[in-house]
């Protein structure tokens, strides 16, 4: 029995050559995508209008039939994100992260310092609020939890 190629399942992997255009040469990225988002429409259409006698009263009622039909609304985009570095990314930094993401209730597992399933999975929950669907942890939510360093004038910005 073989199995089954699960490949596109996997996060990818962080890569130094791997950047979107213009960006900063001396940072990792990542990149996610979003997926599109697909309305469901179902309606009724007349198949056999209502037939009517000459004095108004209905002879014979109206037959209708479903219709359902799938839309596009918004497509599926590729996003970049900066991520911090592979030689960041320490056992003692992946220990740090899976205890702030426990300490949110995300994270449940052994602390071990290895970015494991369980791990990624806490991290594509803690991320998706921002509406980055990646187990991947990205520089701004690392920020955020507290693991890396803001520059004066970024933690100093107003939020718009």
């Amino acid at each position: 029995m073989t199995r089954p190629d699960v490949s596109r399942f996997l996060e990818p992997e962080l890569s130094a050559s791997d950047r979107p255009v213009g960006s900063d040469p001396n940072a990792c990225y990542s990149q996610d995508v979003t997926p599109a988002l697909i309305e469901t429409v179902t309606e009724q259409v007349v198949e056999q209008p209502p037939e009517l006698s000459k004095d108004g009263t209905l002879r014979r009622p109206a037959t209708y039939r479903t219709v359902t039909e799938a839309r596009i609304v918004k497509d599926r985009s590729d996003i970049w994100f900066q991520t911090p570095c592979p030689d960041e990314l320490t056992p003692q930094f992946i220990a740090s992260l899976q205890r702030a993401l426990a300490a949110r209730g995300l994270f449940a597992g052994r602390v071990s310092g290895v970015m494991d399933a369980e791990t990624r999975q806490a991290v594509r929950r803690y991320q998706k609020a921002e509406g980055l669907h990646s187990g991947v942890i990205s520089t701004a939510a690392a920020k955020r939890l507290g693991l890396a360093v803001y520059e004066r004038d970024e933690a100093l910005r107003k939020r718009r």
